[in-house]
């Protein structure tokens, strides 16, 4: 994700950087979250792990499963770290990642969690399909080579 030189306020908080060695990602979509007081404290001070967790549509809603926030110490009224976090999606889209999630080894995936531009948390989720064994070879093979042809191309040149 390419970060804006200029925007002070852009910052990410935590990637997944499993994600994309582990899933196939067809498509990404970025959604805010619904977050306590003492969780965006929390997460100014970059105390946050999302490569556990998931996302799931349950209800007509989508909810963040398992993502860790860290308690903050000084809350008055503090947060569980592992709570299920709402997301917002707009309804269109809602019914787009359900039904993309219905389909047979598809699942929603966060990517990046971080402050956009504006200051406010988002979460940007991946719809992905599970690598087998032999996908994940290939990707590494893949990586290798461009590495390669491109350390070739630099001395060459």
């Amino acid at each position: 994700m390419a970060k804006p030189k200029d925007n002070p306020n852009y910052k990410v908080i935590a990637e997944n950087r499993r994600a994309r060695y582990d899933y196939a990602i067809s498509d990404d979509i970025e959604c805010g979250i619904v977050l306590t007081g003492s969780e965006v404290k929390s997460l100014r001070r970059n105390t946050s792990q999302i490569t556990e967790s998931y996302a799931e549509v349950k209800d007509g809603e989508l909810w963040l499963v398992n993502a860790y926030i860290a308690p903050y110490e000084q809350a008055m009224f503090g947060h569980e770290d592992r709570r299920r976090r709402k997301l917002l999606v707009n309804r269109r889209e809602m019914a787009r990642l359900w039904q993309e999630t219905q389909r047979k080894g598809m699942t929603l995936v966060p990517l990046v969690l971080y402050f956009n531009h504006r200051g406010i948390a988002k979460v940007k989720i991946g719809i992905a399909k599970g690598k087998n064994a032999p996908d994940k070879r290939d990707t590494s093979a893949k990586r290798d080579w461009q590495r390669q042809k491109a350390r070739l191309l630099k001395e060459h040149s």
